[in-house]
């Protein structure tokens, strides 16, 4: 069993930045694959981002390229979300996620969840 417990969100502008972290109990950490997930009002949860056991594939939904950078501590058992150059469409709950092994891409083949941390980017 895993408690995943997300922080970080918050109200800001257009451009601004932001970094989401999760939290996970437990001694097991290292072996699930961790991402983020986002889910607006009325649709579905989607992918964000994904990061490997190691740390060492890192991999994103193509809205989020160039300006989301997933890491992960496991020493600390955290993984982050660094948000840059936040839009307005970048609106919504973020959940943190975990998968024992295999890649995260789809919220079908999750795990665990976090309860969730809201992201609003005003224009």
């Amino acid at each position: 069993q895993v408690q995943l417990v997300e922080s970080g969100g918050g109200l800001v502008q257009a451009g601004d930045s932001l970094r989401l972290s999760c939290v996970a109990s437990g001694r097991t950490f290292a072996s699930y694959t961790m991402g983020w997930f986002r889910q607006a009002p009325g649709k579905e949860r989607d992918f964000v981002a994904g990061i490997s056991r190691s740390g060492g594939t890192t991999y994103y939904t193509d809205s989020v390229k160039g300006r989301f950078t997933i890491s992960r501590d496991n020493a600390k058992n955290a993984v982050y979300l660094q948000m840059n150059s936040l839009k307005p469409e970048d609106t919504a709950v973020y959940y943190c996620a975990a998968r024992i092994g295999g890649i995260l891409t789809q919220s079908r083949t999750v795990d665990y969840w976090g309860q969730g941390t809201q992201v609003t980017v005003s224009s």
